[in-house]
């Protein structure tokens, strides 16, 4: 795999190796202090030496935070900014899947931001401007799942109720993104189920959302195709590193593509983790063939589309049986249970789901009842 550089939507150097670039961004941004935001998982991990080692050997003054793991939540990135100023870092390294890397554009934005977190919240009809500088941030990745190296958001939950709240400014998008498919290469197989799921899952939703976008829709629909192609091959072998690229570049573009919108996918995932912390792509993974059921008879067209680009068929049936059978061949629970949700949770999850925003954009109308319905089918 030859490595490229892309230029959409912010810089990306793509490929194996692309990692070893850290040294010279950060060197042409003309930082030196750079702190590495990462989880406790990550950096028990060879990489993580290996990327502080490379830049101390490179002349940097590097610091890391690490002490948290887990659905991000807002105390996370207020240690993390303490951490910034304590070792009066001048940069951001945001290393890690989707929940370092969303803490890590959360600290960036609260470096030199007033007030709260919660004061820039996504629709907040007060909210504070996003207006002061935000330190030079490159994201690597090692998870190909949320695509978050390539977002204009942090989604970081209230440490007491574990509601998830959407900081979204387009401002925070790192300017680099190190797109390495070696580094996801180590994951659990688990972990590369559910992370390729949820990137699966997000170029489906952008397509289906309503609303036009034609860009958003392309995209969506080649991200599908690399996923449907290459997920399986990552889970069964996972040192096959052109399936690991085809999967990576898949969940790059479906962040890119759910800028158009999400669906109720997303609306039923959102209170699962925040009720019974289910993994966020695990919880996509369990909910998306009942949630596509649900939309079917709305969008048909487009669904004979999804078919076509996952060379699984020409209709929404074919669609979503092969939805079943990819996640089977996964070793993915088809029920809720399996994950530890139980029909007490029922009411909570039902108005949680109703509260997410994500269902605005679904391609039809999702009512409480329609909830309830779609969580009951899945316990």
């Amino acid at each position: 795999m030859t490595l490229s550089k892309w230029s959409f939507p912010s810089i990306v150097h793509f490929g194996v190796g692309s990692r070893n670039k850290l040294g010279d961004v950060l060197r042409s941004a003309g930082v030196s202090r750079p702190l590495v935001v990462t989880d406790s998982g990550v950096a028990a991990l060879p990489l993580f030496a290996e990327i502080m080692s490379d830049l101390k050997n490179g002349g940097f003054t590097a610091s890391a935070y690490s002490d948290y793991r887990g659905n991000p939540v807002l105390s996370h990135v207020t240690a993390g900014v303490e951490a910034y100023r304590d070792a009066g870092s001048d940069s951001v390294v945001a290393l890690g899947g989707g929940a370092p890397l969303d803490v890590a554009k959360a600290i960036a934005l609260m470096i030199h931001h007033p007030g709260t977190l919660w004061d820039y919240e996504d629709g907040k009809p007060d909210a504070l401007p996003v207006d002061q500088h935000i330190p030079f941030t490159v994201a690597i990745p090692t998870t190909a799942g949320t695509g978050s190296e390539v977002g204009r958001s942090s989604v970081i939950s209230d440490d007491d109720t574990h509601v998830k709240r959407i900081i979204f400014d387009p401002r925070m998008l790192p300017p680099v993104t190190l797109a390495d498919p070696e580094l996801t290469a180590g994951l659990p197989a688990g972990i590369t189920a559910a992370t390729g799921m949820d990137a699966l899952t997000h170029n489906v939703e952008a397509f289906l959302s309503k609303g036009f976008h034609p860009m958003a829709d392309g995209i969506a629909l080649e991200g599908v195709r690399l996923c449907a192609r290459s997920l399986v091959a990552c889970v069964k072998e996972p040192g096959n590193l052109a399936a690991r690229g085809d999967l990576l570049a898949a969940s790059l573009m479906g962040a890119v593509a759910f800028q158009k919108g999400l669906g109720v996918t997303h609306s039923l995932a959102h209170p699962l983790s925040t009720v019974c912390d289910t993994h966020h792509g695990l919880a996509n993974a369990i909910m998306i063939p009942y949630a596509m059921e649900f939309n079917a008879a709305g969008v048909p067209d487009k669904f004979e589309a999804l078919a076509r680009a996952a060379g699984v068929g020409t209709d929404a049936a074919s669609f979503i049986a092969w939805l079943r059978s990819l996640r089977q061949e996964l070793g993915i629970p088809d029920k809720l249970g399996a994950v530890g949700v139980e029909r007490g949770h029922l009411d909570r999850l039902v108005e949680l789901g109703v509260a997410d925003p994500c269902h605005s954009c679904n391609p039809i109308p999702v009512s409480e009842g329609d909830f309830r319905d779609l969580f009951e089918a899945a316990l």
